[in-house]
């Protein structure tokens, strides 16, 4: 196809965009002289792959001869240059990668060869080209004409392999996935509201895009215009679209992250570009400790068998996300992985391509807005639905890899299914700190939920064993059951024959087994009785009530069949079967109360009253303990029903009785909040035993602010000198450390270093007391609460501080990332067991003495500065809720707790997750990075020198560089000119220069951040990760404009803009525009229409670019 077919006869000077080009003269000579005519896709090629050598001069092989084939008028059209035979495009990339810097180009030149050939839309050409290669409108109208014409050949890698000679890098099918879920959303938003609110929701992206690129501040103020000019249901939409955009992008991303590791998988290969950082292969990590590290397999074996790792679920910070649209997202996910499958048919692909159209549709269309706040109970629901969906089968799955990987380093034994390899617990429904809506009657109501789902579990996947073990060999004590049982059915009314058909009595497996069933079913309906109604008439023996009951049978099927000959069987679903019951128990999740210990100094306070004995709360701590060990050592009940209660102290002995009247192992441990004293533990103890609960709890002390970590150790000393403590614990105790309130009171870089030496300091004083330690860390899903890659944060802790054992919370915001399908599922399970043996068996290495010497004295400096701003600063309360939406933070309704301890109070009485949320939402993110910027500048500018130890620092310890490399990335998704914009709407003017101020010390710090990391850019190091970054910028400064701007119209009442007509047309009957309907879901705002629910949208919207809440 010659230029002269296209809309007239157009020359080659007019398909280029001269303007954008360097050393356009000399291009454009070589293309007016030497071709008259040729394909304009040629011209492009050519003219892009020059470009790439001309400025940056690679000299890459063989570009000197790359050329165009010279057609003729008369000539058919050509669809591809002809390079020599031995030109690589991929040499690009292999250079590109020798200098890190052009990497990405190679990945725009695919992007544009793939799309030119396809059947996308030309709006969505457009819009992809221009935020991609940052070409201009007139430049890719010609593109668009070509590619309405060409024809679709078989398959956008057909058409790279014709384009492109060499091998497509996997890397390219996020670009491709990106662009195809791109396209159909938007050809919906078109065929839903019309093509004026398509074009409105291009140009927003365009505008943000010449942002990206520039950082031009009046680019955002002609964004902020187009956006505050909408009506109030055109506004919605954008919004909504945006948000809908970034999820759409998040989703393309875990379908290329999931090609990437079966890819790596098939090759056996983890060592490529950043990927053992983040991965942790389990076949992998057993080779490396035998092979490299000298280890034997049986060592390997036995740290396994003796490892536990329990993941701990957490409501908070909930997940942004509508548990509807989840499920939403995950039909899109499959749609898009079977799409790009090797072996689809082109039936297949049609109706998967219509069912992601579909689902894509449906997610769009489905109210993204909590209209009311979940209880605790909807939390735990959304909480336990990952167990049904993927970690029931999960589980046994991940434990069969293990098995096949021990086999490869020579272990011929399978792990023991009662190995606590996993286990699980939940804090949904038992998190009562500051959490008025967790009362005794919610705790009692998720624990029976959870029974009563592990029952069904259970009981739907008995009949599939029933049907699997059909065998009639038997042992002889699998034979007298048998017999027992079938004697005993005649005379029950309740059996295995109401459900089907009498067990024939020569299938011995299946009589026992029908017993097991009929068990369950008593024990689901006892479950289902209490929780409806608090009785039931089944009676309690009548039901499994401990897991050795419900053991018993199945451990008797399996060693029938191994003693029969039968072991394959055996280890086929009975022992998948068996592992399930370990790991899930009748309770599925072990639910750990926590509470604040000043309702418990109340209670007890209370109760000293009552006894006349003075006020508990007045005491010494030696004059506590003393009482304390006193009581516990005696029999005598301490208060009875005439105890004068508040309705705080009330719900305090309330949940003791709850514990008590529940079976024991429905719960986990009892952690304490804001413990600083051994007494905190010793008046949980004594509650324990004067509320009768048979199995006490263990006691959790949690550490959190920065004095109490530095205390822990010494109170934790004084714990374990009590004798009666001391026997109590039987060598066994847990220890919880905070990230979210450590950080929010001193600071990223001080809590983290705290948080250290602290672990160092508590393992140390419970290897002195003979004591075994675990330690519970509660790491938020955000850098600034702690969060980040599980094999990182594991692997950068404290020599000697895991030892096989290891608590950590799994907040709700990750949950999804983490268990949302069966392979993330997986994954998840690998990294942990696998990132936890490797730190056992193999510790990161211990700091110097000199690097602990700095750290020590960055840390003090780090705090200084970090407090001097958030607690000192006489308006920073006043400038952080101008700047922020933190106010509005609750109208998103993402949770059953209240965002402050307490109604009134500072940023002291602001709990961490709306602190965090409210700088993550303006990318400024200061939580993270405040602080650091003082103490390196501190060091650096007292001795030069210090800045070759702080180099050193990251390149040779694990803890220093896993926080560097976090704040990095926390760098890479800030943007301290949307800080700016929301300042100048937002803020008082006479605080501008504070702003000012703060933004210049980020600037400071990434500076110096790059200095130690010896990077000339930010991820230099990981340019996948850049790229996903880059390719939600766009969208994210959408969202960010127009929250800054809707913010603005809530708060100032005088902020007046003048509104163009509704853009958007439904395509039904209804009189109305459809954007109009959006505005009545929210008929009780407190603000104008369509104000709320378009700040709610970009909360949300930003939330999934960020990938975190809070």
């Amino acid at each position: 196809m010659g230029l002269q077919n296209l809309n007239g006869n157009i020359d080659a000077e007019q398909a280029i965009d001269t303007k954008s080009m360097d050393q356009k003269d000399d291009l454009l000579h070589q293309i007016r002289t030497k071709y008259t005519v040729c394909s304009a896709i040629e011209i492009k090629f050519y003219c892009l792959v020059k470009l790439i050598d001309v400025v940056f001069h690679l000299k890459i092989p063989h570009i000197q001869s790359l050329s165009l084939r010279r057609s003729t008028v008369h000539a058919k059209p050509t669809l591809t240059p002809v390079p020599p035979s031995n030109f690589k495009v991929t040499a690009i990339l292999e250079k590109a990668n020798a200098i890190r810097q052009l990497s990405h180009v190679y990945k725009l030149l695919i992007l544009w060869l793939s799309l030119v050939h396809s059947k996308y839309d030309a709006n969505a050409i457009n819009l992809l080209f221009r935020r991609r290669l940052r070409w201009k409108k007139g430049e890719v109208c010609i593109i668009i004409k070509m590619a309405r014409n060409l024809e679709k050949m078989a398959s956008i890698d057909a058409q790279l392999r014709l384009l492109v000679p060499g091998k497509v890098s996997e890397d390219d099918k996020l670009i491709e996935y990106d662009a195809l879920l791109l396209d159909r959303f938007l050809d919906i938003l078109q065929d839903l509201h019309g093509e004026d609110i398509k074009e409105t929701v291009q140009e927003c992206y365009e505008l943000s895009a010449e942002y990206e690129g520039k950082h031009d501040p009046q680019k955002l103020e002609e964004l902020g215009s187009m956006i505050t000019s909408l009506d109030p249901g055109d506004s919605i939409v954008v919004a909504k679209s945006f948000a809908h955009m970034l999820n759409l992008a998040n989703l393309a991303e875990e379908v290329q992250i999931a090609y990437r590791r079966r890819i790596k998988l098939k090759k056996g290969d983890f060592a490529d570009e950043n990927s053992a950082t983040t991965e942790s292969d389990i076949e992998e990590t057993f080779k490396r400790l035998v092979g490299e590290l000298k280890k034997s397999p049986e060592e390997v074996f036995d740290a396994l068998k003796n490892q536990t790792v329990d993941l701990v679920f957490t409501a908070h910070p909930t997940q942004s996300v509508r548990r509807s649209l989840l499920q939403k997202h995950g039909r899109i996910r499959n749609c898009l992985a079977q799409l790009y499958a090797k072996d689809i048919t082109p039936d297949d692909k049609q109706e998967l391509d219509e069912a992601l159209q579909r689902e894509i549709q449906a997610a769009f269309r489905t109210d993204e807005i909590r209209r009311t706040p979940p209880t605790p109970q909807d939390e735990m629901r959304a909480g336990m639905s990952y167990f049904h969906e993927t970690i029931w089968k999960g589980v046994p799955k991940f434990l069969r890899r293990v098995d096949t990987a021990l086999r490869n380093i020579g272990i011929n034994e399978r792990l023991p299914y009662n190995a606590p390899l996993i286990q699980f617990s939940s804090w949904m429904g038992g998190d009562r700190d500051g959490n008025p809506r967790v009362t005794p009657e919610v705790t009692r109501d998720v624990c029976l939920l959870a029974r009563l789902m592990a029952a069904n579990l259970y009981y739907s996947q008995i009949e599939d064993l029933m049907f699997e073990l059909s065998m009639w060999r038997c042992n002889d004590e699998l034979r007298a059951r048998a017999d027992e049982l079938q004697r005993s059915s005649k005379k029950d009314s309740k059996h295995y024959i109401e459900f089907w058909k009498q067990v024939p009595p020569n299938e011995p497996y299946r009589v026992v087994l029908s017993d097991v069933r009929d068990k369950l079913y008593q024990t689901r309906e006892r479950s289902r009785n209490l929780l409806a109604s608090a009785t039931s008439d089944i009676p309690e023996e009548a039901t499994f009530t401990n897991i050795e009951q419900f053991l018993e049978p199945l451990e008797l099927c399996y060693r029938s069949l191994c003693a029969c000959g039968d072991r394959p069987i055996a280890d086929g679903s009975l022992l998948d079967f068996l592992r399930q019951v370990s790991t899930f128990g009748l309770s599925l999740v072990r639910v750990d109360i926590r509470q604040e210990s000043d309702r418990h100094t109340d209670v007890v306070d209370a109760i000293t009253n009552h006894l006349g004995i003075g006020s508990y709360r007045d005491w010494s701590e030696e004059r506590k303990q003393e009482w304390l060990l006193s009581e516990l050592s005696g029999k005598r009940p301490l208060f009875g029903s005439d105890l004068p209660k508040t309705e705080e102290i009330a719900d305090v002995l309330n949940t003791f009785n709850v514990i008590a009247e529940l079976a024991s192992d429905s719960f986990g441990a009892y952690i304490i909040s804001m413990a600083t004293a051994p007494s905190d533990v010793l008046a949980v103890e004594l509650l324990q035993r004067e509320c009768h609960v048979k199995k006490p709890l263990r006691v959790v002390p949690l550490f959190e602010k920065l004095a109490d970590l530095e205390a822990a150790p010494a109170a934790l000393d004084r714990l374990f000198s009590i004798d009666w403590y001391r026997d109590r614990v039987k060598g066994m105790q847990e220890v919880m450390i905070g990230y979210s309130d450590s950080g929010k009171d001193a600071g990223r870089f001080s809590a983290g270093w705290q948080l250290y030496k602290a672990q160092e300091d508590l393992i140390k004083v419970a290897k002195e007391h003979g004591v075994k330690l675990t330690m519970f860390h509660g790491r938020g899903g955000t850098v600034g609460r702690g969060g980040g890659p599980t094999h990182l944060a594991i692997l950068s802790q404290p020599p000697e501080t895991i030892h096989g054992s290891l608590r950590v919370t799994v907040q709700g915001e990750v949950i999804e990332q983490s268990f949302g399908e069966e392979h993330l599922c997986f994954r998840t399970l690998q990294r942990f067991t696998a990132a936890t043996l490797e730190h056992g068996m193999h510790p990161p290495v211990s700091p110097k003495s000199e690097w602990r010497a700095l750290m020590d004295e960055m840390a003090v400096v780090a705090t200084e500065k970090y407090r001097a701003i958030v607690f000192q600063e006489p308006r920073f309360v006043e400038y952080f809720r101008g700047a922020t939406p933190e106010l509005e933070y609750g109208r998103m309704n993402i949770g059953s707790r209240p965002s402050k301890r307490k109604p009134s109070g500072g940023i002291e009485s602001l709990r961490a997750i709306p602190w965090i949320f409210a700088w993550t939402q303006t990318r400024f993110h200061l939580p993270v990075w405040l602080g650091f910027g003082a103490a390196f500048k501190h060091v650096i500018k007292k001795d030069i020198r210090n800045l070759q130890m702080l180099r050193e620092m990251y390149n040779e310890w694990p803890f220093f560089r896993v926080t560097i490399d976090l704040v990095e990335m926390v760098f890479a998704k800030g943007d301290p000119g949307i800080a700016a914009l929301y300042d100048k709407l937002l803020v008082s003017e006479d605080l501008w220069s504070f702003g000012e101020r703060l933004r210049a010390d980020y600037e400071e710090t990434k500076s110096l951040l790059l200095q130690i990391a010896n990077h000339k850019d930010l991820l230099e190091g990981d340019p996948y990760l850049k790229q996903r970054l880059r390719l939600r910028d766009s969208y994210i400064t959408t969202l960010n404009v127009c929250q800054a701007y809707t913010l603005k119209r809530i708060r100032d009442t005088n902020f007046t803009v003048e509104l163009r007509p509704h853009l958007s047309k439904d395509i039904t009957e209804s009189s109305k525009p459809a954007s109009e309907e959006l505005v009545l879901l929210n008929p009780t705002s407190d603000y104008a229409p369509g104000l709320e629910d378009t700040l709610i949208l970009t909360m949300k919207g930003i939330a999934a670019g960020m990938q975190n809440t809070g």
